[in-house]
């Protein structure tokens, strides 16, 4: 079932881009203000350190909110997504800041073919990026061809602990696989993760978990040295609706409202490639 799921999540993407942009869970209007940042990139400050001077690529871009953040850190980012609609989205927030944002359209596992091998000193994934990829493998191998020598993967991703879960009944329980399938898991839904009254189309979707075995793992074979793996108790979207509350010290984070160390929510993980 992998051979078509480009054009089905792209899809899915392209009737998105629209309304993610317009919803106040991504509040583009806010980036009027220069010193700006998204959630996500803010959240992982203390980790990500000084990027200021770095060729950087941000992978699955979607409408640019942490590529135009790592601009503004001073990184010479390009961005790179498979949806037409959400780079539309995020080359309008680039031009209406006046940054100077490259974005590129095309599968991640196109990437070294699209932006060139061994030129990038970062690769940053934000959230909810690697799950929409049938292979981690293959994924590993386009980041270390990205990478110069010393280059660093920065990655933020929902953990798969949480993604096992789904609410049923009022409750959380086990749903999904923890460990990867090949097969992916198959979704038809008229809703997106940001609060909107717009009408949206009732499409379907593919997705696939990675254990966080699968991806460090991945990312050794292929000679990068993992230097720093975080867990969270949050992540950026009611991901567990009924059951979550928003996080007391971090904007846009949400977390179980009821004894939230009970489970890990996101990962921030970094490698360097040897």
């Amino acid at each position: 079932m992998t051979d078509d799921y480009l054009a089905v999540n792209r899809a899915m993407w392209d009737d998105r881009a629209p309304v993610h942009a317009a919803s106040s869970a991504y509040d583009l209007r806010r980036y009027d203000d220069p010193t700006a940042l998204s959630d996500v990139v803010r959240f992982d400050l203390p980790r990500l350190g000084d990027v200021a001077g770095l060729r950087a690529v941000h992978l699955q871009c979607h409408i640019g909110t942490d590529t135009l953040s790592l601009h503004r850190l001073g990184s010479d980012v390009v961005g790179l997504d498979l949806s037409p609609a959400s780079l539309d989205q995020a080359r309008a927030l680039a031009a209406r800041t006046g940054a100077e944002v490259h974005y590129v359209e095309g599968d991640v596992y196109d990437a070294v073919e699209l932006l060139g091998a061994n030129g990038f000193d970062l690769v940053f994934t934000g959230i909810g990026a690697i799950i929409w990829l049938p292979d981690i493998d293959r994924w590993a191998r386009v980041v270390s061809d990205l990478l110069r020598p010393g280059g660093r993967l920065f990655l933020r991703e929902g953990h798969p602990m949480l993604m096992a879960y789904d609410v049923v009944d009022g409750q959380a329980a086990l749903a999904y696989p923890y460990f990867h399938q090949s097969e992916p898991l198959v979704f038809t839904t008229a809703e997106t993760y940001v609060e909107t009254d717009a009408a949206l189309q009732e499409l379907p979707s593919r997705e696939w978990i990675h254990s966080l075995a699968d991806v460090v793992t991945a990312l050794l074979d292929h000679g990068l040295a993992v230097t720093g793996l975080a867990e969270h108790d949050s992540v950026p979207w009611d991901a567990l609706p009924g059951l979550m509350a928003p996080h007391p010290e971090h904007r846009g984070e949400y977390r179980l409202a009821d004894h939230p160390e009970r489970m890990a929510a996101s990962y921030t993980l970094q490698a360097v490639k040897q």
